[in-house]
């Protein structure tokens, strides 16, 4: 019987060109080539095809051992001058977490952002480049040497990375939970976003990214420490000394007061306002604060307010986004903004507002309308508004 030609890769079978169905006379000549190549080595037809698929098997793992290598050999090498580092997660490396460390003690002014149902911190791009460009990180370079150097946009960009590249904090962008769906629009707090991580990780000005570096976990280990020592003193309360049993009852009579009094205080201002909202719509609310997501001292600023109705609202809105936009345009033209400087994001914080008793917002005057602080942060509005 002929023997076949061999393979251009040294095989026992006939050389085939790419999606060339082999005849009925080639697949009789591999066959006895096979049964040739099996005898020869002392094996049986299917102990040799075992043996061929585990050579075939180790060659491509050797061959992907080869390509992780020159990628990792790659990566040791760095990033040419002026060419940017492609982003491949990895763990944290020093120079990164010291990056984060500098980073989190700027002032990136970060809002706060629901991700993965928890609180986080969220920036913006710009702002850390910004700060990487400073003078506090030429002067934080010069006790810390793991700090990498920046001299142009470049290698900023190749510093913020290290921060994905050691997953310390990722790009996200915005989404609302309720989208699709039939029931009515979500209302949130404005400036807390839900957010969903972006599989592009780039260093754009405009993007967003979510801290996911927490720090040193001293903190939360001395909590732990302290809610251990709290859970064994109330457990050992009967042992404790009279005098000592003796305040702590009179401390739970008071805070049981000051909680009397939050609940009646809460009452008066509803009564208040229904009462108000007959004789002077819209009507008037006593602390206006007292149920938002603000602190506890915000809680009671303005100490009064009237009710606004949805045209207000509105209207308040489209103000305020004309100030913002004469802000940007002046500061685009050289020019100094009177009264206190806001930030470029958002509108500031608090600000003189006059009521009227008709709910929307006046002039204000030299006479008996007056004037109060409104705080703006712990105001509810709708999704697509920011």
């Amino acid at each position: 019987m002929a023997q076949a030609p061999p393979s251009p890769g040294g095989g026992p079978f006939p050389q085939m060109q790419p999606g060339q169905q082999p005849s009925p006379e080639q697949i009789r000549q591999m066959q006895a080539q096979l049964a040739t190549e099996a005898q020869k080595a002392g094996m049986s037809v299917p102990q040799y095809v075992e043996r061929l698929k585990a050579q075939a098997m180790q060659q491509h793992q050797m061959r992907q051992q080869q390509q992780q290598q020159a990628q990792g050999q790659q990566q040791q090498q760095g990033a040419q001058p002026g060419q940017q580092v492609p982003i491949q997660p990895g763990p944290p490396k020093p120079e990164a977490i010291a990056v984060a460390k500098f980073l989190q003690g700027q002032d990136l002014k970060s809002r706060t952002c629901i991700f993965q149902e928890k609180r986080k911190d969220m920036f913006k791009v710009k702002r850390a480049i910004r700060a990487l460009h400073s003078e506090a990180y030429q002067k934080a370079r010069k006790k810390n040497p793991l700090l990498p150097e920046v001299k142009d946009r470049v290698t900023a960009e190749n510093t913020f990375k290290l921060l994905p590249l050691s997953l310390l904090a990722l790009r996200v962008s915005k989404i609302d939970e309720h989208e699709g769906h039939n029931h009515a629009k979500k209302k949130r707090v404005k400036g807390l976003w839900t957010v969903k991580i972006e599989q592009q990780q780039e260093a754009n000005d405009t993007f967003h990214y979510v801290w996911l570096y927490e720090g040193a976990q001293w903190k939360n280990k001395l909590y732990a420490v302290g809610a251990l020592f709290l859970i064994l003193a109330v457990v050992f309360f009967p042992v404790w000394p009279y005098h000592l049993r003796l305040g702590v009852w009179y401390l739970s009579m008071a805070m049981l007061g000051v909680l009397g009094l939050f609940f009646a205080m809460a009452i008066v201002r509803l009564i208040l306002y229904l009462i108000t909202m007959f004789t002077n719509p819209p009507g008037f609310w006593l602390y206006p604060n007292l149920f938002e997501d603000v602190g506890f001292f915000d809680s009671f600023r303005p100490v009064w307010a009237w009710h606004e109705d949805e045209k207000a609202i509105k209207k308040r809105k489209k103000e305020e986004r004309l100030r913002k936009k004469e802000k940007r345009e002046a500061k685009a033209n050289g020019k100094v903004a009177g009264g206190t400087k806001g930030s470029d994001d958002e509108p500031n914080i608090s600000e003189p507002v006059t009521t009227s008793a008709t709910g929307t917002e006046s002039a204000p005057t030299d006479g008996s309308i007056e004037t109060q602080q409104r705080n703006l942060s712990a105001r509810v509005e709708e999704v697509e508004d920011e």
